[in-house]
């Protein structure tokens, strides 16, 4: 392949992503208690919601070293893009944009971006997609980047989870004043900032509500739905997740909509239960 993609491994990859031969992960690590854990191919969700679940602690994550990203532009490919989740939530990117620059003094010029996608999870599915589609369509390294860069100008993330405990915990929610009580059943209807930190955008009764809200408020807020694939990923609630799919469908007309598991982070993240769109 002329190019590659790189996304670490809070976004997912479709099966075409892996069957394309021009995709592949930079893992992450989690450690629940004494365990460390890869975020690969050897992640196991059930295991590790089970590990979390049984843990009194917070579980905490660490990016991929600049090393490591560097190690992946080592390659045959003329064009490395790199897509990572938001800066504002990890060191992802700039240990990316680190590795370029180590790669650049060891082995010289090449043609390689890091996209922060402003985003997490599908986010980064989609952004990673953009490229390839651009790639394909025979776009140069300068105009792949322009366009791309404007898909993540344009695109809006959302989420509901049963508990944002664990964003609480590990500082991801700095600037929310008001987390609604768990006692009274509220669960929080959050989204990304254009900025790429999270923002709540509302709040229900009952996740189903929540839910709900959250699909009133992509139908509400999409653009061009016609020419847009819309992403949902969920952390182990598959039937959940075909229901938001089937709300949306009720209210708004897209390219076409995809379904992914969470990988290693994005669970840590979304815990069980959780449901993220990007469009």
């Amino acid at each position: 392949m002329s190019y590659k993609i790189i996304v670490d491994s809070c976004g997912e990859l479709t099966r075409e992503m892996k069957a394309s031969g021009c995709c592949e992960t930079a893992p992450l690590s989690i450690q629940v208690d004494d365990f460390h854990i890869i975020d690969d191919d050897t992640f196991n969700q059930a295991d590790f919601l089970q590990k979390v679940a049984a843990s009194p602690n917070c579980p905490k994550s660490s990016c991929p070293s600049p090393e490591s990203y560097m190690e992946g532009y080592c390659c045959e490919a003329e064009r490395v893009y790199v897509v990572t989740l938001s800066a504002e939530l990890s060191g992802s990117y700039n240990s990316a944009v680190l590795g370029k620059n180590l790669y650049h003094e060891e082995y010289g010029e090449k043609d390689i971006y890091v996209f922060n996608s402003r985003s997490a999870s599908v986010g980064e599915t989609l952004t990673a997609m953009k490229i390839m589609e651009c790639e394909e369509a025979g776009m140069t390294f300068p105009e792949v980047i322009e366009k791309v860069e404007e898909y993540i100008e344009g695109m809006d993330t959302y989420f509901v989870l049963e508990s944002l405990e664990t964003l609480r915990k590990n500082g991801r929610l700095t600037g929310i004043k008001a987390i609604a009580a768990t006692v009274l059943n509220i669960k929080p209807v959050m989204g990304a900032t254009p900025k790429g930190e999270i923002c709540q955008l509302g709040q229900a009764r009952g996740i189903k509500k929540a839910l709900e809200k959250m699909t009133d408020a992509v139908a509400k807020n999409l653009k061009n739905g016609s020419e847009k694939v819309l992403a949902i990923s969920h952390c182990n609630c598959l039937e959940r997740a075909l229901s938001v799919k089937q709300m949306l469908e009720k209210k708004l007309t897209v390219k076409s909509i995809i379904i992914l598991d969470t990988r290693g982070i994005s669970s840590m993240y979304a815990n069980d239960g959780g449901v993220i769109i990007a469009v």
